[in-house]
């Protein structure tokens, strides 16, 4: 009797569905189970097989990973003309039973090798292949703008240091040049230019006449209070007019003519202090003391010859005679210079004129004007 059988199903294993593929049975990682070895054979041809003792022969340890399978589904009903082939025939064992001596169909099936695709690390070049055509075309117009920048920066670096120096070199040669033009104004300050000292100061002296007497008297800048000018002359100018209890002298310079009045006098230093009502240029006071060898124009009224100028040096500084500090200089002077400023070259008064050495030349005598300011304290 020959009998058609679907395909064996070891014990374990899912009932196999009609209709479907023999191989759409497959593990949960979707590998296949292998192909069923008594598939397609008829049921004349198994044969009771001997049971073998395999004494000490165990299940060989697996180390790969298991796969179960999963529980088998339920048993489909047999089609008209196909038997069940889970029956017991006579004389057949059940081949779904686990026989004895047989080894157990239903294990978890054979280790199988990890067949995914190992995921591999890109190979390590020694070249730039990956990187993109125009990265090398490109490397040589950085480093060119690179080039050009620094040489543009040391350019201007240079520029500016260039223009610091010339500035530097500018600034020192100015300062040379004030320095020579202080050392010119000093030095043109030295000359001795008369008519330039007589032009400055000629509008601040005049002839003074007291009485019957006449002499010279000149202008300074402290003591003028309320639109009026101090002025300075000798005591003897005016001790006619004093002694008479006169009090009021005139300044004549051309055709002006100018009230003063005789303020305070002192006779052991011959000297006087005169006001005028009309304000008058004043000269300006010499701070430091003469020195031998200076240039000086004495400027008064010889003789009753007013704006009359004279030039010379001064010849000696006597401080220790016995009528007090005493100036000595070679100008010319005569009776009416008697009060009139000796004016040095910048034009600053240094001494009043007082007198002359009789019968000798050249030897003319002066009060200090340190002495005239701090008698009178108005300087």
């Amino acid at each position: 009797m020959t009998a058609t059988y679907e395909p064996f199903t070891p014990a374990g294993s899912p009932q196999p569905r009609r209709g479907r593929d023999r191989y759409a049975d497959r593990y949960d990682d979707g590998y296949r189970r292998p192909e069923d070895p008594w598939a397609g054979q008829p049921e004349s041809s198994w044969e009771p097989g001997p049971v073998w003792d395999e004494p000490g022969v165990a299940e060989p340890h697996r180390t790969g990973r298991r796969y179960h399978q999963p529980p088998a589904p339920p048993a489909q009903p047999v089609a008209a003309g196909h038997p069940d082939p889970g029956y017991t025939g006579p004389g057949h064992p059940d081949p779904g039973h686990t026989g004895s001596g047989y080894p157990d169909p239903g294990h978890t099936g054979p280790d199988y090798p990890d067949l995914r695709v190992p995921a591999f690390d890109a190979p390590a070049t020694g070249s730039r292949a990956s990187a993109p055509a125009g990265a090398g075309r490109g490397r040589p117009v950085i480093l060119g703008l690179v080039l050009l920048l620094l040489v543009v920066t040391g350019w201007q670096a240079y520029r500016i240091e260039s223009m610091i120096r010339s500035s530097n070199d500018l600034a020192s040669a100015v300062a040379g040049e004030q320095g020579r033009s202080a050392q010119l104004e000093k030095a043109l300050a030295g000359v001795f230019n008369p008519e330039g000292i007589s032009t400055a100061v000629l509008p601040s002296v005049f002839r003074v006449r007291a009485g019957d007497f006449t002499g010279t008297a000149f202008a300074v800048g402290a003591g003028a209070t309320g639109g009026s000018t101090t002025l300075f002359t000798n005591f003897h100018v005016v001790e006619q007019a004093w002694n008479a209890g006169g009090r009021t002298v005139s300044l004549e310079r051309g055709a002006t003519r100018i009230s003063a009045t005789i303020v305070e006098v002192n006779e052991a230093k011959d000297l006087a202090l005169l006001r005028a009502k009309q304000r008058i240029k004043p000269i300006g006071v010499a701070a430091g003391q003469v020195r031998p060898g200076q240039q000086v124009v004495v400027v008064g009224a010889p003789l009753g010859l007013d704006d009359t100028v004279t030039t010379g040096v001064i010849s000696a500084f006597r401080e220790d005679d016995a009528d007090g500090p005493t100036i000595q200089f070679d100008a010319p002077i005569n009776p009416g210079n008697s009060g009139g400023p000796v004016v040095n070259t910048s034009r600053q008064v240094v001494g009043l004129a007082t007198a002359k050495a009789r019968d000798a030349e050249g030897i003319g005598l002066a009060i200090p004007i340190a002495t005239a300011c701090q008698t009178f304290d108005v300087c």
